[in-house]
């Protein structure tokens, strides 16, 4: 029970009750009594829909009671010399407890759909999470289990460029796979609210280095621009989370762009904000696809070489946004994709105090 939602309409009923009263006195000479009980009825049919079925039999009884004493003969007394009008307190209560039994049977109903809802996108979570690891993970197992046993049954007599080629292989569809299970978990965790930031000053320009730094050879085959606005101010931000959004931007760019092509990492000051933007001049999702970017599991076939359960793009808005943020896709008038994000800039951190007699 609501017992917040209840008072709520406690109050409500004996404000609307003292309304009413206030209206009927106004009337009063004009206006039949009868007509004046209506409004009163008025009033408890706006409760009953609005509160709870105690806050709707409540304003049924005040209604009652103020209808009754300031306009029922004899006036002044809660006593009625007329049968006429215990007809008419009647329909109040049945009123109220009418609509209010419908209102609740509405907010059961709505509740139940809502569960209905909530468990069937559960189960279809579950369900495309069943066929993406079935999909993205068989090719890298395949890989992972051919490259071994090759190595295992005759690596010896194999050349060292073809055992070393190998070996690459497998650690590369390894560090696939685990980064595929990190996100899943990351995943998870920032759902369940269990991600919190820490925030400390930190440097684009130097976050930005630490993540092309990592992803070398991820971007091996691309012409990687970065264009850092000299003036950029420090954020503070949780570093890390910062640095896997950058990751996963550009991860994204490298895996739907063909080898050669150009990626761009761009960064500036816009009023309040700082705006990161990372550009490709690859073919680009269309643009009936940009809104679905940022979804879970989204994907299908255009993963290239390597594998993914559509997650970076989703993980990097949660983070974003984590941080008071916003993200967006953007189709690039050449052709390709933008990914652009922004980080709220605060005030600058005051300078370090020099110790006394430093």
């Amino acid at each position: 029970m609501d017992i917040a939602r209840d008072w709520k309409g406690y109050a409500a009923a004996a404000i609307a009750a003292a309304g009413c009263t206030l209206a009927g006195l106004a009337m009063k000479g004009r206006f039949d009594i009868v007509n004046i009980a209506m409004v009163y009825v008025l009033a408890v049919v706006i409760i009953a829909v609005r509160y709870s079925r105690s806050a709707a039999i409540a304003s049924a009884a005040t209604s009652v009671i103020a209808f009754d004493v300031a306009f029922v003969p004899p006036e002044g007394a809660f006593t009625v010399n007329d049968v006429q009008y215990l007809f008419t307190f009647a329909i109040m209560v049945a009123v109220a407890l009418v609509i209010s039994h419908l209102m609740e049977k509405g907010r059961r109903e709505e509740v139940a759909r809502a569960r209905l809802a909530l468990e069937a996108e559960s189960e279809r979570i579950r369900s495309t999470l069943l066929a993406s690891i079935t999909h993205d993970l068989r090719t890298p197992l395949a890989v992972l289990t051919g490259a071994s046993s090759t190595l295992v049954e005759g690596g010896e007599r194999l050349p060292a460029a073809q055992r070393e080629a190998l070996s690459r292989s497998i650690y590369g569809q390894a560090r696939d796979l685990f980064d595929q299970v990190e996100k899943i978990l990351q995943m998870t965790r920032l759902e369940a609210g269990s991600v919190r930031p820490e925030r400390d000053w930190a440097s684009l320009a130097e976050i930005a280095g630490s993540v092309l730094s990592r992803m070398g050879d991820r971007l091996a085959t691309h012409r990687v621009v970065v264009e850092m606005a000299p003036d950029l101010p420090l954020v503070r931000v949780d570093a890390p989370l910062v640095e896997q959004v950058l990751v996963n931007v550009l991860d994204n760019a490298a895996r739907h762009t063909p080898p050669g092509t150009v990626v761009v990492l761009r960064a500036k000051r816009a009023g309040g904000d700082l705006v990161v933007a990372v550009e490709d001049n690859g073919p680009g999702p269309g643009e009936h696809d940009l809104d679905g970017l940022f979804g879970k599991f989204r994907g299908g076939g255009e993963e290239g070489a390597r594998g993914g359960f559509g997650l970076g793009l989703a993980i990097c808005r949660a983070i974003v946004e984590l941080h008071g943020g916003r993200i967006r896709a953007e189709a690039n008038p050449g052709g390709g994709l933008a990914i652009r994000f922004t980080l709220p800039v605060e005030a600058s951190p005051p300078p370090p105090v020099e110790a006394a007699g430093g």
